[in-house]
């Protein structure tokens, strides 16, 4: 299981867990908890790089990233430190 600390976002930190490269789990702690458990359920079984792709980028108003967005670093931080 890894946990992410967030910036710039409402969610606080993210937890997830990869097994074989697929997304098996993510819970996003605060935030908009409607949004992201519906991500979340979309993400599970996807592979890794493929969630990167999608998400890496998407902006949340005014911010210049958001709840997906830092998921996507997460993913790319975890993905590194294998």
């Amino acid at each position: 299981m890894y946990t992410y600390q967030t910036s710039g976002v409402c969610a606080k930190k993210i937890n997830f867990d990869i097994k074989n490269n697929k997304i098996v789990s993510v819970e996003f702690i605060g935030g908009c908890n409607g949004n992201l458990k519906g991500i979340s359920t979309l993400l599970e079984g996807m592979d890794v790089e493929e969630a990167i792709k999608k998400l890496k980028g998407l902006t949340c108003g005014p911010r210049g990233t958001s709840c997906p967005d830092q998921l996507s670093r997460a993913l790319e931080e975890a993905l590194n430190n294998r």
